[in-house]
């Protein structure tokens, strides 16, 4: 039998549904390896071992009932702690909400729950998913599996890291600025932003609500496509959500060239500030999607320009105010004054004081700020015009390319405490990303190959608001193309360097970063 844990999720689909094994070995495979690795890279929070194996024994008990089950029936997931999930604690990565286990079931929860997918357990991320490089968790840094002296990306590094260093098939992300694509992009893996809507968002914990946007993680364009049809589709719990109908994504992903589409190249999101090793791998894949019949043009969006701006003013203000609701009232953490007069108002301060970290600290101040009466139109209201003219670029060259690319994010990873001391460097990681979220079109990044330093670098894909399908089409037939020059898929073929980083242990981290917390949390 292949190692379990080194298989992607179309392969151990295929295998559960032929009967060759059965979900609670599979479940059981991934457990182990969490109990192997995961004090070092420490992608998750806590696991879910009794629940998993629960949801595991009852889709074995379905499948030799008879009944019909879907594809990915079985397979494991894990899932990024600021979703919730009835019965396991939900923290997004926060001590305001240590301890808390919410008494419903988030709509991600529901239909992963409905596919039969075993939850392994909740993932790391940057708090309350502000931050490039989940360094800012309360409860201590994730690690790169490709170096574990450097970050895996944020706020989403729990969920790549896990699917990274085989602790999970599947993970489960946000994208509020490109929190799942930057991750995928320094870890190997393949991260999906849909467009805003496609995902329902109820039973997310909040950031930015016209920014956020849940989706899929994993090893192979495939298994995200799988994944992605699960938890697609209209929620009326989710006001946001679009009603349409789900496209079939895997079949967009097996198409077999790229004859007939037009590829755009972003002239702005491939220039300065770009280390010139991730320049050269997203040329070098971008001739294989010329060998695979596409028309590549350069194309010129010049608001992208402006987007990393007025992204970090109008996810700060709308954090702002999503985040008013932590005052230690009514549930969470609670802090009473050490000294003085118990009051509403000095019970919050306390509460706020010592529940949030700095960053978030730190982007409720300029929020608040942005939206306070004499600044409101010139900082808020400008970031929304800029928000405009954004998606007025796509409109506008989607009527001439069916998709556009860039690299996913100008460097490869970095060295715990790089950047953590300054906040516009760090806010940089994010500058290839923002334009899809601002806009809320569609987007991911896939491995496009490593970067001189060794570690992999990310290519991303951008489509229409609404053609989710047509990004997976472009994504399959490159990812195969590129697995052709590598020799298999990128993690894979890395895959004895991945297990000499783990044996090799944890570094100490570089100045300034916290350190990893001491226990991944209750094993459930």
């Amino acid at each position: 039998m292949e190692e379990l844990t080194r298989l992607d999720a179309v392969r151990l689909g295929e295998l559960l549904t032929a009967g060759e094994v059965s979900a609670v070995e599979v479940t059981d495979a991934f457990l182990e390896r969490i109990g192997e690795v995961d004090a070092d890279v420490h992608a998750y929070l806590r696991t879910n071992r009794r629940g998993a194996r629960a949801a595991a024994e009852e889709v074995d008990r379905s499948r030799a009932a008879g009944e019909a089950l879907g594809p990915l029936a079985g397979v494991p997931v894990a899932v990024k702690d600021n979703m919730v999930t009835e019965g396991l604690e939900t923290t997004a990565a926060s001590r305001m909400l240590e301890g808390w286990i919410p008494p419903y079931d988030s709509t991600l929860a529901v239909r992963l729950r409905a596919a039969g997918m075993p939850i392994l357990g909740k993932t790391n991320l940057d708090e309350f998913a502000m931050g490039s490089s989940t360094e800012f968790s309360a409860f201590g840094p994730t690690r790169n599996p490709w170096d574990l002296g450097r970050i895996p990306g944020g706020s989403g590094g729990g969920s790549a890291a896990a699917v990274a260093s085989f602790q999970a098939p599947l993970a489960v992300g946000s994208d509020t600025g490109g929190s799942i694509r930057h991750p995928a992009s320094v870890t190997g893996t393949v991260g999906v932003k849909p467009t805003y809507g496609g995902v329902s968002r109820y039973g997310l914990i909040a950031l930015a609500s016209s920014l956020d946007q849940i989706g899929p993680v994993s090893r192979r364009v495939e298994d995200a496509a799988l994944l992605h049809g699960v938890i697609a589709g209209h929620d009326p719990q989710d006001s946001t959500s679009l009603p349409d109908p789900v496209p079939d994504f895997l079949a967009a992903a097996r198409r077999e060239s790229l004859r007939g589409m037009r590829v755009g190249v972003v002239r702005e999101l491939n220039g300065e500030g770009y280390q010139d090793s991730v320049r050269a791998s997203f040329e070098a894949a971008l001739e294989l999607v010329r060998e695979l019949g596409a028309e590549v043009v350069e194309v010129s969006c010049p608001s992208f320009e402006y987007a990393l701006a007025a992204y970090y003013l109008i996810l700060p203000a709308e954090a702002s105010s999503n985040l008013a609701r932590f005052d230690g009232m009514k549930y969470g953490l609670r802090v009473d004054p050490s000294e003085g007069p118990v009051t509403v108002e000095r019970v919050m301060a306390a509460t706020r004081g010592a529940g949030f970290g700095p960053e978030v600290k730190r982007r409720i101040i300029l929020g608040t700020h942005a939206l306070s009466a004499g600044y409101f139109d010139a900082y808020y209201g400008s970031a929304q015009k800029v928000r405009t003219l954004i998606q007025r670029d796509f409109d506008r060259v989607f009527t001439d390319v069916d998709v556009l690319v860039s690299p996913s994010g100008p460097t490869t990873a970095f060295r715990f405490g790089e950047k953590i001391d300054d906040p516009l460097a760090m806010y940089l990681n994010d500058i290839a990303t923002t334009p899809a979220n601002m806009a809320g079109v569609p987007a991911m990044s896939l491995p496009s190959g490593l970067a001189e330093d060794g570690l992999p670098v990310g290519f991303q894909i951008i489509a229409p608001a609404r053609e989710d399908a047509r990004m997976y089409s472009v994504a399959g037939p490159l990812e195969r193309a590129l697995e052709d020059r590598w020799g298999g898929p990128l993690l894979e073929v890395n895959a004895e360097r991945l297990a000499a980083a783990l044996a090799a242990g944890v570094p100490s981290p570089a100045a300034g970063a916290p350190a990893p917390a001491a226990t991944q949390g209750e094993i459930r």
